[in-house]
């Protein structure tokens, strides 16, 4: 995560709405993302990258997710500190069980919760939709008191659900958190030092579950994948083989017309639903290998 120099200002065509998808797709990909309001109510997403920025290389991701990108405009800022003199600070997020903080917070007050603090950058993906729903989920595990010695973050973004758990069930856990993107692991490798939880992950760079790490670390009692419809549904037999019969995973990163069909194929292979989280349009799912 580039925190200090230059970085680059993506400005998309203010629109009448954002698709879901396209919108999970900008908080995934830009290190920060940022919505404006304009005069007439359009919404205007606003996405930074480091200097290192490559404009084929968002093509290509957009298109390998099906994603439509709308019209853009780029300007490449001098800074000295990009993230603190162009990114927002946010107040913290509490979900369940948690409270997540902005590295720029310089004082956490006493908690009977699970406190992280994150990148100010990756932390603005503590307040989408789906990583509320998904700490909430992991907290309803914790209540039933599910087993969670070894547990697999599938995309995992920031780090935030792999810390959450890791942070949640200390001495008692060991968390796999793979991500196809180096510098999403880089990050939460950061994110896991920055919390003195590094001990409790391995980090690395997987493509889905084809990688020797992933395999050799099967079968999980537990398995967060918050990653988009499409990519659950490819990955859902590999992602049944990895779960120990008993087991539990939370699937998040679909929307409400998407909910029969994630769910639905994930079911087909023996896998019961046990909640579903609603946010918004967006949706997570609880489901337990029995």
């Amino acid at each position: 995560m580039t925190q200090s120099g230059s970085c680059w200002l993506i400005k998309f065509t203010p629109c009448e709405t954002i698709d879901e998808e396209l919108s999970f797709f900008f908080d995934d990909y830009f290190d920060v993302v940022a919505v404006n309001y304009t005069d007439d109510g359009l919404e205007e997403y606003v996405g930074y990258k480091g200097p290192d920025f490559n404009e084929e290389e968002l093509r290509r991701s957009a298109e390998a997710m099906g994603i439509a990108l709308p019209p853009y405009s780029k300007e490449f800022l001098e800074s000295k500190n990009w993230l603190k003199e162009n990114v927002i600070k946010f107040a913290p997020v509490e979900v369940e069980d948690f409270i997540i903080y902005g590295i720029h917070e310089q004082n956490i007050p006493p908690s009977d919760k699970v406190t992280l603090r994150i990148y100010a950058a990756t932390a603005f993906g503590s307040e989408h939709q789906t990583t509320k729903s998904c700490l909430r989920a992991i907290s309803y595990l914790n209540k039933l008191h599910a087993p969670h010695k070894n547990i697999l973050d599938m995309g995992t973004g920031s780090g935030i659900l792999a810390l959450a758990a890791a942070k949640l069930w200390q001495g008692e856990t060991h968390i796999t958190a793979v991500d196809i993107d180096p510098e999403a692991a880089a990050v939460t490798l950061q994110n896991a030092k920055d919390n003195n939880l590094e001990h409790l992950l391995t980090v690395a760079v997987s493509d889905g579950y084809n990688s020797d790490l992933v395999q050799n670390n099967a079968p999980y009692d537990i398995i967060l994948a918050n990653i988009l419809a499409r990519p659950l549904i490819g990955m859902a037999p590999q992602l049944y083989a990895a779960l120990k019969p008993g087991g539990y995973c939370v699937l998040s990163g679909f929307v409400e017309e998407q909910e029969d069909w994630v769910i639905g194929e994930h079911t087909k292979l023996g896998l019961k639903l046990v909640e579903l989280y609603k946010l918004d349009n967006w949706r997570a799912a609880l489901l337990e290998k029995k």
